[in-house]
């Protein structure tokens, strides 16, 4: 579904990833992890095509992103590809129901009674079929991220990016937006995700890619990643983010 291959970005003389090699079967849940300031929330937004690489391949689907040059030929590749940010991003002066089906009917085609009834079903699987009316300013930061979901997921995409979706959220409503992405996970929804929940990629994960300084340093399955990693850093950097767990500190940023 996707891979990406001697990937390389630099800022100028500052590099950014050197040689990303990454690949995600379909139906399957990944999980990128590592410190702060390691490049994964970068190998997302080139997945995307937010930004360009400057060496290496990245196809999704047999599509190759690079390649896309054109208006036209980015909005077809990013109709296919979701991205849940970790800001919600959502209209403030749209309704809930407004935000999940203005998308589907201007980029899709859809109808609006097709938009809406999608939508409508997809605030009841995010388990807020009640807040179709509100507008976000009167949601919580968990309610609104969950939002952000079901906007992407009215889309219908093939592959979904999270980038950290619960930093910015108090700890209290972390754990109702990891239910919903779990439970995506568990109906074979192909995603990818840069997350500093350990115990959650753990147990959502198929693989899990750990990252620093641009590089990947180990990767594999998500039992043996975090039950014998092989890396000294890999595990070093498991220690400490489970010790944060542990004292309910929750590690911010990406």
């Amino acid at each position: 579904m996707l891979s990406l291959r001697d990937v390389h970005l630099s800022y100028g003389s500052t590099p950014v990833l050197k040689g990303i090699d990454l690949s995600v079967r379909r139906g399957h849940a990944v999980s990128i992890i590592g410190p702060s300031g390691s490049g994964k929330s970068t190998i997302l937004r080139c997945i995307n095509g937010l930004i360009a690489p400057q060496r290496g391949e990245i196809h999704v689907d047999g599509i190759d992103v690079r390649a896309q040059k054109t208006d036209a030929q980015r909005i077809a590749l990013r109709k296919r590809i979701g991205f849940v940010f970790q800001q919600y991003n959502l209209f403030p002066h749209l309704s809930v129901l407004e935000n999940l089906t203005i998308a589907p009917m201007r980029v899709l085609g859809r109808s609006r009674a097709e938009a809406e009834s999608d939508a409508h079903a997809l605030l009841a699987k995010v388990r807020l079929a009640d807040k179709a009316r509100a507008y976000p300013g009167a949601l919580s930061g968990g309610q609104q991220q969950r939002v952000a979901i079901a906007r992407t997921l009215a889309m219908r995409p093939d592959l979904i990016l999270f980038d950290e979706v619960t930093s910015a959220l108090d700890p209290e409503t972390v754990g109702e937006v990891l239910n919903v992405i779990g439970e995506l996970a568990d109906e074979g929804q192909t995603c990818v995700l840069v997350t500093h929940e350990m115990r959650f990629a753990e147990d959502i994960s198929d693989e899990v890619f750990f990252t620093e300084g641009g590089v990947i340093l180990e990767h594999g399955r998500a039992g043996q990643l975090f039950g014998n990693p092989s890396n000294d850093r890999t595990r070093l950097f498991l220690q400490r983010a489970r010790g944060e767990d542990r004292a309910g500190r929750l590690p911010r940023g990406s």
